[in-house]
């Protein structure tokens, strides 16, 4: 029948008549619609998709929710500025374009005004994380603008069920924003290929191009033209400007004398850097040597144990800037920022303490197997260094001395002094040779002078 179709079932012992309208087919052809292709829009068919998926609707929240559950979460980041990470228990509400988050679960019938935070999973990075919470079964949630958001639970499958869940709902959710795009692209895009001659002619609900618009793209065109020739003439002009100041660069004797450029104190050769003072031992040294004998020579691991390196940069910026400082001021109360300094400096010596045309000859000196002729020999080196280099080393090795002899509380010894002070105070002028050979003739060429100390200096 046509308007209703009945079974009779008194014939098996039944009293009932079982009726079915036809209208009630209705339902399932509209699902069966909103799977075939009208001229609905994208966004009504994206929303009737995923209507078909929900497994539950809440209409106090006028949205479609998966899941529901208690949650631990702390919240890292807000559109990349970092927050500080606290762990809150959150009721946790998953629909397919977002993750809410409530303090409890009485808020999920409030207005959207009542929601904690909320996480659009378009576009968003799920992981799991062990190194950013001590926690167990915690993952990370980072979305498209930066923020980041740490989940957890105690129970394993749990928090393994709305990792799942979450990353399904991610893909699921890019992938229709980047089908959305591309077909919003292609409709942008179809009249202009319709349009073109090689389609053939345009169909009757097709708009013909606009002419000006062809002018206009064309007149682009040759804009395009004319703005490469022109950036081509102004990088031109940009050469020969760089050119001109260049050849007209004041020299640095100019600028140093106009008090723009600073003599350096690192980096600067001991002779010229003496000369320049007015001294045998640069101001630095000593300033340096006089602060740790007066509050540093007890200290544990002095000269082994490294400073702060950007305090020690710091300090390396003040000396090459001004022309006082004080090492008693209160930024620089670690002693082991001196003495970080201090090595410092002579690394970056253009020639070391022991120069360069020295190094081979105390390494001969220090092969002698005689104790007394190896003395004359270094002593006879030591007497024949430059002046400046004399002085500061006479002056270091009588400091070390006195470091040895509070050798108990500071722990150090001879040894360990001459590793440090080895591969500071000389090297080779070429990397030429075996590095840990070198480095041996170093630390016995700074210990044997830190022992023979009064027999190689003119006390």
């Amino acid at each position: 029948m046509a308007g209703i179709r009945a079974l009779n079932l008194e014939s098996v012992g039944k009293k009932a008549l079982l009726i079915q309208p036809s209208n009630t087919s209705t339902e399932p052809e509209k699902a069966v619609q909103m799977r075939m292709k009208t001229a609905q829009s994208s966004e009504v068919r994206l929303s009737q998709s995923k209507s078909m998926v929900l497994q539950e609707f809440d209409p106090t929240l006028k949205t479609m929710q998966l899941k529901s559950e208690d949650l631990n979460v702390a919240k890292l980041s807000v559109e990349g500025k970092k927050q500080k990470k606290s762990w809150s228990l959150m009721w946790t509400v998953l629909t397919p374009d977002q993750l809410l988050f409530y303090k409890n679960k009485q808020e999920t019938g409030l207005t959207p005004s009542g929601k904690s935070e909320t996480i659009q999973l378009c576009g968003a990075v799920i992981e799991w994380t062990s190194q950013k919470s001590r926690r167990k079964n915690v993952f990370q949630v980072t979305t498209c603008t930066g923020s980041e958001y740490l989940v957890q639970n105690d129970c394993y499958l749990t928090a393994l069920k709305w990792f799942n869940a979450i990353r399904k709902n991610i893909n699921s959710s890019t992938k229709e924003e980047k089908g959305l795009q591309q077909r919003s692209n292609s409709t942008e895009h179809l009249p202009r290929f319709r349009s073109s001659s090689s389609y053939g002619s345009a169909s009757p609900n097709t708009k013909q191009r606009n002419p000006s618009h062809r002018r206009s793209i064309n007149m682009f065109g040759s804009t395009k033209l004319k703005h490469s020739a022109s950036d081509s003439t102004d990088k031109n002009g940009v050469k020969n400007r760089l050119k001109k100041f260049m050849t007209r660069r004041p020299s640095m004797k100019t600028l140093q004398e106009k008090g723009l450029i600073k003599d350096q104190v690192f980096g600067c050769h001991l002779l010229t850097l003496c000369e320049r003072e007015g001294t045998t031992v640069p101001k630095f040294i000593q300033t340096c040597l006089d602060a740790i004998e007066k509050r540093g020579l007890e200290t544990d691991g002095i000269y082994r144990v490294s400073g702060n390196l950007a305090t020690i940069q710091k300090l390396r910026f003040v000396v090459d800037q001004e022309e006082d400082f004080d090492l008693d001021h209160q930024q620089w109360e670690d002693i082991h920022v001196v003495t970080g300094a201090l090595k410092l400096f002579f690394r970056e010596l253009p020639e070391p303490l022991f120069p360069f045309s020295f190094f081979h000859p105390f390494v001969e000196a220090i092969k002698i197997k005689d104790h007394q002729e190896k003395v004359d020999a270094v002593r006879k080196l030591v007497q024949q260094l430059p002046p400046p280099n004399y002085a500061i080393m006479k002056l270091l090795f009588a400091h070390l001395q006195r470091v040895l002899v509070h050798s108990k509380k500071n722990l150090m010894s001879t040894q360990g002094i001459s590793i440090v002070f080895g591969p500071t105070l000389m090297w080779p002028s070429l990397d030429a040779g075996n590095v840990a050979v070198n480095m041996v003739y170093q630390n016995h060429i700074v210990e044997f002078v830190l022992i023979e100390n009064r027999n190689l200096f003119i006390i």
